[in-house]
């Protein structure tokens, strides 16, 4: 790091995105997006004035942060922050960093949500950070959200981004995994007219030869032998808490997308189910309709 000079933003920059660029597919984001937190600027502050000179408590602090950088600590958790579909989440090391791929689903739980004024209620399940749960809540004004997570600190942190962004009185939380045993007799006011799911999706084997198995929490990411234990059993709950005329919704690995619709069309009797794809082409969200 002693050879990097830090003294102007334009060779701050340079430094961070050449560190970042072995850990991060948006180096450049990312490095203006630690810069403005340095330096208490916003980003596009940064991108205009580059040639402002940091002080050598700005350096001394860009240089203590590139050295968590190198030691392969993820950026957001850095930051404490990350953010999501234009809101700003709270982060800790106990939930996922929000991502792109999953803005996904939340513009098809959006349009839906718009195109159904009333089905109001929802569950996210697995909610950890509550990106999904607070977006949509945020989002459409009038809904209700049950979020779960079988890890009490990643409610904690949903706790936090929800009532950082004022819709707690609109989330309930719950310690469960997946989603608990639905009563014996359910009337459809207990039912959800959406569910969605993020869950553990990544192979066992693939996840040990990634680095994100280092620093985000595994039980969040691993999947099982082949990434779809956990969807099989959420799929095995699911139906008996799926209002009718309902939809769910849940995030894949690029890879299960065949496997994954096989296991929609074992669980629900009346449905019909899509695949839709990522900006990449990849299959990416698993949507269900019962009929």
């Amino acid at each position: 790091m002693a050879l990097y000079s830090l003294s102007t933003i334009d060779q701050a920059l340079k430094t961070v995105v050449q560190v970042l660029l072995g850990h991060s597919a948006t180096a450049s984001l990312d490095a203006q997006v630690l810069l403005a937190y340095v330096l208490g600027m916003s980003r596009a502050q940064v991108v205009a004035y580059t040639e402002r000179e940091l002080s050598d408590e700005q350096q001394a602090r860009l240089r203590a942060i590139l050295r968590q950088l190198e030691a392969g600590t993820p950026l957001p958790y850095i930051l404490g922050e990350w953010e999501f579909y234009d809101l700003t989440f709270t982060l800790t090391p106990d939930v996922l960093i929000p991502r792109p791929e999953t803005e996904l689903l939340v513009e098809h739980a959006l349009r839906w949500l718009q195109a159904h004024p009333q089905r109001r209620r929802m569950a996210d399940v697995g909610t950890g950070s509550g990106c999904i749960a607070v977006t949509l809540a945020h989002h459409i004004p009038d809904l209700y959200v049950l979020g779960t997570d079988i890890s009490f600190p990643a409610l904690r942190v949903a706790q936090t981004n929800a009532r950082r962004h004022g819709v707690e009185s609109r989330i309930d939380l719950l310690q469960t995994d997946l989603l608990p045993e639905p009563p014996p007799y359910m009337g459809r006011s207990q039912r959800f007219d959406l569910i969605v799911a993020n869950p553990p999706y990544i192979p066992s084997a693939t996840l040990r030869g990634l680095v994100v198995s280092r620093h985000e929490p595994r039980v969040a990411l691993d999947g099982g032998p082949d990434g779809l234990d956990v969807i099989r059993r959420f799929l095995t709950l699911a139906p008996r808490w799926l209002a009718p005329r309902g939809v769910l919704m849940i995030e894949i690995e690029a890879s299960e997308g065949p496997e994954a619709l096989a296991l929609a069309y074992d669980a629900f009797d009346n449905m019909r189910a899509h695949l839709h794809q990522d900006l990449q082409g990849h299959d990416r969200l698993l949507v269900v309709q019962t009929l």
